[in-house]
């Protein structure tokens, strides 16, 4: 699917789903799909996109994900810890993984693929995800058996893949109803490991 930065709840249903996740280090054209560097969290003033600077020379359709470098232009680190903590601070299980979580926030990382994927590592390691991710590059692309769902899933437009929608509880549902397709860490804050039995009914239930 490639590299995706805290990626949607629905994506990691398809990660859960396929056991394996495949990181093309070359992909290019970027810019055509937003959840490379954008993740959604659910906040009391409701839906809040949270967004990784880019250095703009590298931030262009040329350029491979390997070779994306991180701006630190904005404070934006901070300011994501802080839409964090707002949004997920009372949450059930924030304080398990909050120093997990602010290490790789404030890692200070140069590239957007070590970012992305030590965020990943933490929402692996902490929902006890059986997803065996792979990095590759454009020689190792052969797996006949891979399903290549870049252009298909986080994107802008919906998708027709079989997952669906499965309600789970979230902080501020009584102030604004269930908010779908945010990201794993809404999911991995509200119901920690449980949020296993979540994504596999997304998939299930799409079959």
């Amino acid at each position: 699917m490639g590299s995706m930065c805290a990626a949607s709840v629905r994506c990691y249903a398809a990660a859960l789903d396929a056991g394996t996740l495949l990181v093309d280090l070359d992909e290019r054209r970027l810019p055509l799909r937003h959840s490379h560097h954008r993740y959604r969290i659910d906040g009391p003033n409701g839906v809040q996109t949270l967004t990784v600077p880019l250095v703009g020379s590298t931030n262009n359709m040329m350029t491979p994900l390997s070779d994306v470098l991180i701006s630190e232009h904005g404070d934006w680190r901070r300011l994501h810890w802080g839409a964090l903590f707002s949004a997920y601070g009372r949450s059930p299980y924030f304080d398990y993984v909050a120093d997990d979580l602010a290490r790789v926030i404030h890692g200070g990382q140069r590239y957007l693929h070590e970012f992305n994927s030590q965020l990943h590592e933490v929402i692996i390691d902490f929902m006890d995800l059986p997803i065996t991710t792979r990095y590759m590059n454009s020689a190792e692309r052969s797996d006949a058996n891979a399903v290549d769902l870049r252009g298909r899933i986080a994107m802008k437009k919906p998708d027709n893949l079989a997952i669906v929608n499965v309600p789970y509880s979230q902080m501020w549902t009584s102030q604004q109803g269930f908010e779908p397709d945010l990201s794993i860490l809404d999911l991995m804050m509200n119901t920690g490991r449980e949020g296993i039995f979540t994504l596999m009914a997304m998939t299930e239930s799409g079959k």
